[in-house]
C-alpha cells in the first residue's frame, strides 16, 4: 500500500506522469470494494449455478460467457484497467444508481433474482470507467444478457404463465366450439396440455417468452443494433410471436389427442412442434430487429478524450464503501423445526413427522419461522399435512413442484371455494400414466386472509408491514372427492386452527 502523502502526490501530478502501479492499485481497491459490497448474494449465485434443477439457467450462462469471450478476442472489449478511471457519467449513474437499488432491494423485498440482476448491470456500470464509451454502449445488451441467464422463468410461471394458459385455453376453446367441436373445455386443455408437455421445454409455454428475449438481446449486440425507442417495439412484437406459435402448438395437440383421439401421436408431435414454433418466432423477431432497429456503426468514433480527474477514483472507492457500510439485509426469521403453538381439536388425530436434515436445511435457508409435519386421522380421512410458517414468501413455495420431485405426475391443479373468503387449490395426483392416485390441496392463509395464488402471496409480502403467513399443504393417501362433507370439514377445521394459531391462541 502507499502512504497518504504518496496519494496527495500522485493526485497532483498529471494523468501520463503517474506510474502505472499507483492507478492499478487504486483501481484493483475499487474492485475489491465492489466484491465486498455484493458479497451477501454470491451464496445465491453459488447456488443458482451448481444445482442440477437450475441447469437450463447454467446452459445459457455458459453460452453468454462464450459469446463475451468471443468479443473480447475480437477487440470489442478493450478495458483501460492500468490507467486511472475516465468520467463517463452513464456508467457512473448506472453503477452507482444501480447500487442503491440494489440496498433498497435486499432491505425491503428480499428478491435475490432482483438483486442479482442490479449486481449484474451495476457492474457493467463499473466497467465503464474504464471502457471507452463507443465501445461501453453496444455492450450494453451482453449485460442484461447475463442477468437474463439468472431463473426468471419461475417469476414468469407465477405472475404470467397461469393467466397465458387460461387465455390460450379459452381461445382454443372456442375455435373448436366455431367448428362444431363443444365436448372440449377449458379444464380439459389444461389438463391435457400439461400432462403431454414438459414443464421445463424452454421453447414452450411461458419458458419461451423467457428463451426469447434472451435471443432477441443476444441478436441486438451480435448484430450492433441501438437500444432505442423502436426496440422494445420488436420486443412486444417477438412476444406476439410466441404466443401466436404456442396457441398453434397447443390447438394440434388438444386436436390430436384429444378430439382425433390419438394421445400418443399428440406426445410424440409436442418436442418438435415447440422447437418448430419457437425457431419461426424468432425468425420473425429477427427480421423486426433488421427491418426497425438502425445499425450502430461498425468502427465508431472513440469521441472526445474523456477527462480522468484525480479525484474520481478516490470518490468511487469511498463511494462504494459507504454504500457497503449502509448495506442491511431483510431482518431474519428465527427457525424451530417444531412450532409448540399447534393445537387441533381433539377429533383429529394427529401425530408429529419430524423434518429430516435436508428438509431442515432446505426450509432455513429460505428464511421460514417454523415447520410442521404431521399424520392425521380424521372420519375415515387419513394423509400427512405440513405447516410452514414464515414472514418471508421466499419460504413458500407451490406444493406441486414438490409431489412431482416424489415422483407423481400432476394431473389437475384448479382451485375451489371451501367457504366464504376461503378459497384452496385441489390437485389431483397420477402414477405418469394418466391413473389418479393421490389427492392433494393446499392453501396460504394470514391473519388478514386466505388465498390459494402463489403471486398473491408474494404481493402480500411487498408490505411494509409484513404478516405471518403458514402454507398448509395436505397430501391424502388415496383420490379424496371435494364434495364430501367430512373432507370439507376437515379443511374447515384446519383453516381455524390456523387461524387460532396466527392470532396468538
Amino acid at each position: 500500500m502507499f502512504t497518504t502523502k504518496q496519494l496527495g502526490r500522485w493526485l497532483r501530478w498529471p494523468a501520463s506522469a503517474r506510474p502505472r502501479a499507483v492507478p492499478t492499485a487504486i483501481n484493483s481497491l475499487i474492485i475489491l470494494l465492489w466484491l465486498w459490497l455484493y458479497s451477501p448474494l454470491f451464496a445465491y449465485l453459488a447456488i443458482i449455478f451448481s444445482r442440477e434443477d437450475f441447469r437450463t439457467n447454467q446452459l445459457v450462462l455458459v453460452g453468454v460467457l462464450i459469446l463475451i469471450a468471443l468479443q473480447i478476442r475480437a477487440g470489442q472489449f478493450r478495458l483501460h484497467f492500468t490507467a486511472p478511471p475516465h468520467f463517463y457519467r452513464p456508467a457512473v449513474a448506472l453503477a452507482m444508481g444501480g447500487s442503491g437499488l440494489f440496498l433498497l432491494a435486499e432491505r425491503f423485498l428480499n428478491i435475490n433474482t432482483l438483486s442479482a440482476s442490479l449486481f449484474a448491470l451495476a457492474s457493467y456500470g463499473l466497467l465503464g470507467l474504464w471502457l471507452e464509451p463507443s465501445r461501453w454502449r453496444p455492450g450494453l445488451p451482453a449485460a442484461l444478457l447475463l442477468a437474463g441467464a439468472l431463473p426468471f422463468g419461475d417469476h414468469l410461471q407465477t405472475f404470467v404463465g397461469y393467466p397465458m394458459r387460461i387465455v390460450t385455453a379459452g381461445l382454443i376453446r372456442d375455435g373448436l366450439a366455431a367448428v362444431g367441436v363443444t365436448s372440449v373445455g377449458i379444464d380439459t386443455i389444461l389438463v391435457f396440455e400439461n400432462g403431454v408437455s414438459q414443464v421445463d421445454l424452454p421453447c414452450s409455454g411461458v419458458k419461451s417468452l423467457w428463451t426469447g428475449m434472451l435471443f432477441l438481446l443476444a441478436a441486438t449486440w451480435l448484430e450492433r443494433r441501438a437500444l432505442n425507442w423502436r426496440w422494445p417495439l420488436v420486443a412486444l412484437g417477438l412476444a406476439g410471436l410466441l404466443f401466436v406459435t404456442n396457441l398453434a402448438r397447443v390447438a394440434i395437440l388438444i386436436t390430436v389427442g384429444e378430439v382425433a383421439g390419438w394421445r400418443l401421436a399428440a406426445q410424440m408431435l409436442h418436442v418438435p412442434l415447440g422447437v418448430l414454433g419457437f425457431v419461426a418466432a424468432c425468425a420473425g423477431g429477427l427480421f423486426l430487429l433488421r427491418w426497425a432497429v438502425p445499425s450502430l456503426p461498425a468502427n465508431p468514433e472513440s469521441g472526445p478524450t474523456l477527462r480522468r480527474p484525480g479525484w474520481l477514483a478516490p470518490a468511487v472507492a469511498l463511494s462504494i464503501a459507504a454504500l457497503a457500510l449502509l448495506y442491511t439485509p431483510r431482518p431474519p426469521t428465527d427457525f424451530g423445526q417444531s412450532d409448540s403453538g399447534w393445537t387441533f381439536p381433539a377429533k383429529l388425530a394427529v401425530t408429529p413427522l419430524p423434518l429430516n436434515a435436508d428438509e431442515l436445511d432446505w426450509f432455513t435457508r429460505d428464511g421460514a419461522d417454523a415447520a410442521d409435519r404431521y399424520r392425521f386421522e380424521w372420519r375415515g380421512i387419513s394423509g400427512s399435512m405440513i405447516l410452514v410458517t414464515s414472514r418471508t414468501w421466499r419460504a413458500h413455495h407451490r406444493p406441486e413442484r414438490c409431489f412431482e420431485v416424489y415422483g407423481l405426475s400432476l394431473e389437475e391443479s384448479r382451485p375451489f371455494l371451501a367457504a366464504a373468503g376461503f378459497p384452496l387449490r385441489l390437485v389431483s395426483l397420477g402414477d405418469g400414466q394418466a391413473h389418479s392416485v393421490y389427492s392433494a390441496g393446499y392453501w396460504y392463509q394470514s391473519a388478514s386472509r386466505t388465498t390459494d395464488d402463489y403471486a398473491t402471496r408474494i404481493w402480500a409480502d411487498l408490505s411494509p408491514q409484513r404478516e405471518r403467513w403458514v402454507l398448509v399443504s395436505i397430501l391424502f393417501d388415496n383420490v379424496r372427492d371435494p364434495a364430501d362433507p367430512a373432507l370439507q370439514t376437515l379443511v374447515a377445521v384446519l383453516h381455524q386452527a390456523v387461524a387460532h394459531h396466527l392470532s396468538g391462541g
